[in-house]
Order: C-alpha cells, then structure tokens, then sequence
C-alpha cells in the first residue's frame, strides 16, 4: 500500500504556509510508504501534494509520486494498483502515446487526459483512492474505487480542504482540531464499528466507494461544511444498481456453464493480481475461501507460493491444521505464526496507533501479526478477504432473507418476536463469556 495527502486552500487563506504542513501529513504516513516520498505544491494555485511509496510495479524512478501527465495538465497522487493497466496500455500505444516507465500510474494518468475522469475511471479494474490536480480548470478531484478498498479520509477545515489516506495524516495540518463525533462513537459503540457515512472525528468524512468529489478553491470557499462537500460528490459506479440489474437480467446458464464461468473470472483476478515485480504470498486460514485464493496462485505459478497463517493454542479457535493440511495438498512453502495470549497482550497497547477508527473485530491482533510475519518474506499478500460478503457466506444473510416474511405478520407479533430473540442473544453472549 501507499499512502496519499493532500491539501486545497481557500482563495481567502491568509498565506501559503499551510500548504507547507504537506511534509508532515506525509510523514506521517511512512509505515504505509517505505520505499521513498514525494511532494509537489504549487503555491499560486494553492494545493500541495505528498506520497508515499510501496514500489509492487516498477520499482525504478520512474514511477515515483507525485507524477504528472505528458502534458503537464493533470498532476496525481495515487494509492492502490490498477490490475488491467497492461491491457489500458496497449490500447492506448496503439492510439499513438507513448510512455516512459512501465507502471500503472502513468497509463492512468494517459487514460484521463485522453478519455476523460469519468470514462476513465470506469475502465479501471483495481483498487485505489487518489487526488489528482487539473491546472486547466484548476479543479482538485478526488476518487475512490468500486468496493472501497482503499481508504481517503476528506477534511474541512477553516482555511483548506485536507484529504489523506488515513486520519493520522489529516492531523498533521495545523488547521484540523481533533474533536470526538459522538454519533459515530455510539454507532461504534452499538455495532462494534463505525458506519461508512460517519467519522469518528467530527469535520471529517470517508469519500464513499465507487465515487467523485470535484471542487474549486472558489466552490470551497462558498460552501466549507461536510454537509456541503458531501453534496458535490457524484458516483460513476452503485453496487446497488449492478445488483439490481442482476435480479432484472439473471445470468443464464447450467450449473457447470456457470461453474466454468466463475473458475475462469476467478483464475482471472487472481492472476491480474499476482503481477508484480516483488516477492508474493498469501495468507491461508484454510476456509473455503483464502483456500480458493492460494489454489489458484499456486496453479499459476511456476514455484511454491509462501502462505501464512495464524496458530491459537485454543483449540475451538484454531484452524491452523486446516490451513496446513491444505499447504501440505498444494505444495506451498507454509509458514505458521503461534499466536499466545501474552503476545496479543503486549500487541494491544499498539493498536489505537495503528487503526484510525475504534472496531471491535477480535481479528485485528492475530491479522496485524500474521501481517507483520508476512512482511518478513514478501511485499504483498493475497487473502481471501470479502469471499463471504460476494457469495453470501454469512448467517444473517440468510436470516435477512427470512426476516422479510416476518413483515407480513402484524405489528404485535413482530415485536414479541423480535423481543424473544433479543434474549436468546443475550443469553449466547453470557454463555460464552462464562465459559
């Protein structure tokens, strides 16, 4: 991963200095860059850019951040990978351009000074959130992708809109008061997370995935709330809509038609993303689904994958024999990190500095682990992450489904139920902590 800030000051900001905090957001950011940083500030235009890099796509000069395009109108800070730049490239080769490096990040910027941001962004198969500066219209745009993969944090503040790829950065600016959103802390506090359309930092917001916000220094200046700037954002992509043309135009097929079709997109995206230019692995719980994922780099590449997981010396929780046993089947080169209850102990005191956001997912520590082992043998690590949400591999989705039924009865019977089964889960949650 990379890391990205950036900041746009108001054509009434006092002086240019704020633009000089650009150093310090992007320090503090080097945890997710640590193969060099950039900065790019244009003083007259007031709008600074810094980057930090993880080199995965050509790992020379040339793809060093901020980049500018060939014309020099559109300047970019990018985090993420665009996975079918390869095919972007040649198609845009065969239109006449011509490009000095071979990573993604020049091909997108290619892209947009041909086809335009929006068309662009939806020929982009990948994951990313970047800023990008447009000197002819003066416009900062910032953009994330489809699913959200990629975090931008987006701050107003008295003198500058500020974005980063994560809240400690957006900190950095002299501007930005830290004060506590009590909405989004009670929705932590009763789900355990805190929601996509909240921040637990008042005055800031998360860009929703799969969309654009476009701003002027003069738009800033006239409209400078959350409110406002979550107003001006436009979405090229709704998960939504596809679902809703999937149920209007289902996919037509036997079940091994539509079997070869799911193994040959599969064997696709995980190829796509198996290209890089530094060592890979995965990481291997041996689920159905990280399982699924290691098979199919392990079938496309020429030498045995490195895999982790993760071992608990409980052994309700511990699917360590699994994941080897599957490592054992696949001939990968697999690695077990013995997780302790002293170690997640001594681990946890770290977390607040390394999560931007409060979450109560107990998964946090051994993932931060296994993480940590994983760094010590390669760059980047595929995981099986988001297999339940795209096939539906948790309960309540299925107890969603049958939720809907319930509606038909009146409104007295639903809430009894509801009440009942408010009791049975708090009885499991008791359950559990007395064993």
């Amino acid at each position: 991963m990379c890391g990205v800030a950036g900041i746009l000051l108001a054509p009434d900001a006092a002086r240019a200095k704020p633009l000089r905090a650009i150093a310090q957001m992007t320090t503090a950011l080097r945890h997710r860059g640590p193969d060099g940083d950039g900065f790019w500030t244009d003083r007259k235009a007031g709008v600074a850019f810094g980057h930090r890099r993880l080199a995965i796509v050509d790992l020379s000069e040339a793809g060093h951040q901020p980049m500018h395009s060939a014309t020099g109108r559109f300047t970019i800070t990018f985090n993420g990978e665009i996975y079918n730049f390869h095919d972007l490239r040649r198609e845009l080769e065969d239109a006449g351009h011509r490009f000095r490096g071979t990573c993604d990040t020049e091909v997108m910027l290619c892209a947009i000074e041909s086809w335009g941001l929006d068309t662009a962004l939806t020929r982009f198969a990948g994951m990313f959130a970047f800023g990008l500066w447009d000197m002819k219209t003066r416009t900062l745009h910032l953009a994330r992708d489809r699913m959200g993969k990629k975090p931008l944090y987006v701050a107003s503040t008295r003198d500058a809109l500020v974005f980063a790829s994560e809240l400690k950065a957006i900190n950095g600016f002299p501007g930005f008061r830290q004060e506590l959103d009590i909405d989004a802390a009670t929705s932590m506090l009763s789900r355990g997370w805190v929601p996509d359309n909240k921040c637990i930092w008042r005055g800031v917001f998360k860009l929703p995935p799969g969309s654009v916000l476009s701003v002027t220094a003069a738009d800033f200046a006239e409209a400078r709330s959350v409110a406002s700037l979550s107003h001006r954002i436009r979405y090229w992509w709704s998960l939504a809509e596809v679902a809703a043309k999937g149920r209007q135009e289902p996919i037509v097929g036997t079940d091994e038609e539509l079997t070869d079709q799911l193994d040959g997109l599969l064997r696709l995206a995980v190829r796509e993303r198996m290209n890089v230019d530094v060592p890979l692995g995965g990481f291997l719980s041996g689920g159905v689904d990280s399982s699924v994922v290691v098979a199919l780099m392990q079938a496309q590449s020429t030498k045995p994958v490195r895999t982790f997981t993760v071992a608990f010396g409980e052994g309700g929780f511990d699917e360590a024999p699994h994941a080897a046993e599957v490592a054992r089947h696949l001939g990968t080169d697999h690695t077990e990190l013995h997780l302790s209850c002293a170690t997640a102990r001594e681990v946890s005191p770290e977390l607040p500095q390394i999560w931007d956001e409060p979450f109560a997912d107990e998964s946090q520590i051994p993932t931060l682990l296994v993480a940590r082992l994983a760094r010590q043998h390669v760059t980047v690590a595929l995981t099986g992450d988001g297999g339940d949400e795209c096939f539906a591999g948790y309960a309540r989705h299925l107890m969603a489904a049958r939720a809907r039924r319930q509606h038909r009865l009146p409104s007295p019977l639903r809430q009894t139920l509801a009440a009942g089964v408010g009791l049975l889960a708090r009885a499991a949650r008791h359950d559990r902590v007395s064993k």
